[in-house]
């Protein structure tokens, strides 16, 4: 009579024994695919971008939380780029794009002036090509007047000294015939919103095409921004402020802004 086969291989094995490996390993792989994804997706297609400044209210506004599309410009001449969505810039266009002088960081600017056109501004209204450009997006101060921006270009002894690029104030008697600005091949003219606040090609000169980083679509949040807390409070009352705007966060999300599309 034989014995009864009492082999590791015959025992029971406990329901989870084997499952709990392949679980973790299910989890592994889809935290993987997932950082993968966000990666892919803010590096090539969209990206988080906050507005700092006032330059280009009243379309958009400080706090103002968008959505940049960064595969709408992506083009550069590769065969199989008829089959994708990329287009152009066009005038018209907000992009968003990196800053050409120090740190390069990111800007926000409405694209007014194309390669090969000629610009030029008399009393705050800017003409292409000698034809008046319609603009119904652009603000003004009536109380203000600055000989520099609401007319430009201005001939080069009378370019100020102050907040214009030292290499902006070089160059452009460069790209001036006859009072207009000749806007150079792969350049762009950009300009803010709201013209009287707002530092642009007037002041540091060209886009490159290079650095144009994509066009923002899409506004997901917007929060009024508070005034900052004082560095000379002391840490308990720092901490109470700040606890006291978060807690504030909802009061001062302008609701009315969110998922409005950027034009």
């Amino acid at each position: 009579m034989s014995e009864p086969d009492v082999s590791p291989r015959a025992q029971p094995v406990p329901p989870g024994a084997r499952r709990r490996p392949t679980l973790w390993r299910e989890y592994t792989e889809s935290l993987l695919v997932t950082v993968l994804l966000v990666l892919f997706g803010t590096s090539f297609v969209v990206q988080a971008y906050k507005i700092p400044s006032r330059s280009m209210e009243q379309t958009l506004l400080v706090g103002d939380h968008l959505l940049v599309n960064k595969f709408v410009y992506g083009g550069r001449g590769a065969w199989y780029e008829k089959f994708l969505p990329y287009r152009d810039v066009r005038r018209g266009d907000i992009i968003v794009f990196r800053f050409p002088y120090d740190d390069h960081a990111h800007y926000v600017k409405r694209v007014i002036g194309l390669p090969g056109e000629r610009l030029r501004i008399v009393n705050q209204q800017v003409y292409i090509n000698g034809e008046p450009l319609e603009e119904p997006y652009k603000i003004h101060n009536p109380d203000s007047y600055d000989p520099y921006e609401d007319n430009f270009p201005p001939p080069a002894n009378l370019i100020p000294l102050r907040n214009v690029r030292p290499e902006w104030r070089q160059a452009l008697p460069q790209h001036v015939e006859q009072g207009e600005l000749v806007i150079p091949p792969g350049k762009y003219f950009v300009l803010g919103d709201n013209r009287d606040s707002s530092l642009d090609s007037r002041y540091w000169g060209f886009v490159d095409r290079e650095n144009i980083m994509g066009q923002p679509v899409l506004i997901y949040w917007s929060l009024e921004v508070p005034e900052p807390t004082s560095s000379d409070l002391a840490w308990d009352d720092r901490l109470a402020g700040w606890v006291h705007r978060l807690l504030a966060v909802p009061r001062h999300t302008r609701w009315q802004r969110m998922f409005r599309l950027v034009r």
